[in-house]
């Protein structure tokens, strides 16, 4: 090698030393994709069928034993008893972009692509301030539970992604050359 040549030394592939991880957040979002596409149908076939809404929203309520009596079960029942084809048809659609969110993150994560680890962060983080008004407005083992799922799920991810841009900065191009 001559010493005026400067060679550049680069990693073309990424380690896959996060990739169990990733790949197991990648199957969690594909799944909340999946739920997202049963609400979705569930809500869309109503449309077919002469469904009384309140009657739905009652049985419901009576599968997950929510007293009807509670104030969120009351608002529950009155917009179940306000729907319409036109808000059913929203609420599908609503629920089909969101699915394709989760399975885009999904598939990210699993490809360990840096951009659904960003998405998967921000997403992570919006549902936060929620989950903690719910928490405190109705303390329950279910919101702590989603509140931690979500809180180590975004600080995982976070990590990941230090990890990587840190690996990133001490692979970058060095410069050899000017032997001494």
């Amino acid at each position: 090698m001559n010493s005026s040549t400067a060679t550049t030394v680069r990693r073309t592939s990424r380690p896959p030393r996060h990739k169990g991880g990733l790949r197991m957040v990648a199957v969690l979002e594909a799944l909340k994709g999946a739920l997202a596409l049963l609400a979705a149908y569930v809500f869309i076939s109503m449309i077919h069928r002469d469904v009384d809404f309140e009657s739905a929203a009652e049985n419901i309520l009576f599968f997950f034993h929510i007293a009807p009596g509670r104030r969120l079960s009351q608002a529950f029942l009155n917009a179940a008893d306000k729907m319409s084809d036109v808000n059913v048809m929203l609420i599908g659609g609503l629920a089909i972009a969101y699915a394709v969110l989760r399975f885009l993150e999904g598939y990210g994560l699993w490809k360990q692509r840096a951009w659904a680890e960003w998405l998967a962060i921000i997403s992570g983080c919006v549902y936060i301030p929620v989950e903690v008004y719910k928490l405190v407005r109705h303390p329950s083992e279910f919101h702590w539970a989603l509140l931690g799922i979500n809180i180590v799920v975004v600080l995982y991810i976070a990590w990941v992604r230090w990890d990587e841009i840190k690996a990133a900065r001490l692979q970058q191009p060095e410069m050899v050359g000017e032997g001494g």
